[in-house]
């Protein structure tokens, strides 16, 4: 049973020391299915909800080189992409590499 609320409330990890950034909307797959794998990693996250919103969204284009899709994912500030780059930065391992990368702030 612990296991499946840590699943669905996350796993705060003392390692994680990055500042991690998600532009979502609320029912997109794609967000949820990233940010499922933040939670399963432990990792807190800021998340900007942009349902209709024009102008957060092209703020999210301006910091995420034009990209308009959601989510868009930020690590220290370092656009990473959507889901499938981050769930690509995972299977190469290079996801908990950067979790544990100060945001140097």
């Amino acid at each position: 049973m612990q296991s499946l609320i840590n699943f669905f409330l996350g796993r705060p990890s003392e390692q994680v020391k990055a500042n991690i950034e998600i532009y979502t909307w609320q029912t997109c797959p794609y967000c949820i299915r990233a940010k499922m794998l933040l939670r399963w990693r432990g990792t807190p996250f800021t998340e900007y909800k942009i349902d209709g919103d024009g102008a957060a969204r092209v703020r999210m284009a301006q910091r995420a080189n034009g990209r308009r899709t959601v989510p868009q994912i930020f690590i220290n500030n370092q656009h990473i992409g959507g889901c499938d780059d981050l769930y690509a930065l995972d299977r190469q391992g290079k996801l908990e590499v950067l979790l544990q990368e100060g945001s140097g702030e």
